[in-house]
C-alpha cells in the first residue's frame, strides 16, 4: 500500500510557525486556506515527498495544542554534517533545545520545541 502521510496540528500562531517550519527545514507552503468552516491553515513540505505538515487555528473555537514530551516528529540524517546543520538552523529560527524524555534519542539526536511544545528529534542515524 502506498499512501501519502499528513501530519495534522492546531497551533496557536499560525504565521510564526509556518515561518519556524520553513525556514529551519527548508519547507515551501503546499497550500493555505482562510475561514474554511472557521479554520485558517497552511500545509508545508516539499513537492515529491510522501509527506506533509498541516498547521491550522480554528477563529470560532481556538484548539489550545496538547502535546506531550513523547509526541515526537523524528527525522533522520544520517550524514554528520547535514545533521549538524540542520540542529543549528533549528535553533537559529526559533526552535528550542530540549532534553528528551526518552534517553534513547538523546545518545544520537537533539530534540527541540517549537512555540506550541510540540517536539521534532533530528537524529544523526539511518
Amino acid at each position: 500500500m502506498h499512501a501519502h502521510l499528513r501530519i495534522a496540528r492546531p497551533v496557536s500562531h499560525l504565521v510564526a510557525t509556518e515561518r519556524m517550519y520553513c525556514d529551519a527545514f527548508g519547507l515551501a507552503v503546499l497550500a493555505r486556506f482562510q475561514d474554511h468552516d472557521g479554520f485558517d491553515g497552511v500545509m508545508l513540505g516539499r513537492e515529491g515527498m510522501d509527506y506533509h505538515f498541516e498547521f491550522t487555528h480554528c477563529r470560532t473555537h481556538p484548539v489550545a495544542p496538547t502535546p506531550t514530551p513523547e509526541d515526537l516528529i523524528v527525522f533522520y540524517l544520517p550524514d554528520g554534517e547535514t545533521w549538524k546543520a540542520a540542529c543549528a538552523r533549528a535553533t537559529a529560527h526559533g526552535f528550542v533545545r530540549v532534553t528528551a524524555l526518552n534517553p534513547y534519542w538523546e545518545a544520537s539526536g537533539q530534540t527541540f520545541e517549537d512555540l506550541d511544545g510540540y517536539r521534532i528529534v533530528l537524529q544523526n542515524a539511518a
